[in-house]
């Protein structure tokens, strides 16, 4: 890897009320060992760790929506970094990376959040559906991008990912004997299957 170089392609995932730019949902990621990998201290300022707490990160999401809730495009230079946002209902969905970073790879992105949110809840992505599903929400934020680092862009993956259900799981739960005479069976099987493993250790 070249020097300078990181895996970290995601600064943060927000996302905003179209109605007073109030947070729904907002990630922030930093690379954690940016002071042992030989960067200075000025490229670490520059990393996400320049909104390191609620406040500037507040500061942050205030200046960025009041600079995009009018606009029509989808890219914006912001603070010194690249912003893809998309609007949908009464929420903008924002993807920020650094100012080097790759647009095409971030764009990717955002519209993976944009179309996991729509096959995740069926319905329009809006604030009240995400707020009742907030840790559908986080979970798939976490598959699409961990620690900043891109996972996986296909929206598809991603919500069989974090809605799938235990089917096999559920149907041996539905076949267990829960009377006297069922657990009964159970601990004899279970004395027979040590006294076994007992007999194999020997």
């Amino acid at each position: 890897m070249a020097p300078g170089m990181s895996l970290i392609s995601v600064n943060a995932i927000i996302i905003l009320s179209t109605e007073g730019g109030e947070r729904v949902f907002a990630k922030y990621y930093k690379e954690p060992h940016a002071t042992l990998c030989g960067h200075s201290d000025k490229e670490t300022e520059d990393s996400a760790s320049a909104y390191p707490d609620l406040k500037s990160q507040k500061a942050f999401e205030a200046g960025l929506f009041a600079k995009t809730v009018k606009q029509n495009a989808d890219i914006i230079l912001y603070d010194n970094r690249v912003v893809l946002y998309k609007s949908e209902s009464n929420v903008m969905l924002y993807v920020v990376g650094s100012v080097d970073e790759n647009e095409i790879m971030l764009y990717n992105v955002i519209l993976s959040i944009r179309d996991t949110l729509h096959l995740l809840f069926k319905q329009t992505v809006d604030r009240s559906t995400i707020t009742d599903n907030y840790d559908l929400v986080a979970l798939a934020m976490d598959e699409i991008v961990d620690d900043g680092i891109i996972l996986e862009t296909d929206p598809t993956i991603v919500v069989t990912r974090i809605s799938r259900a235990p089917t096999h799981d559920v149907a041996q739960l539905r076949n267990i004997d829960l009377s006297e005479q069922g657990l009964n069976n159970l601990a004899s099987l279970g004395k027979s299957k040590f006294g076994e493993w007992l007999r194999q250790g020997l």
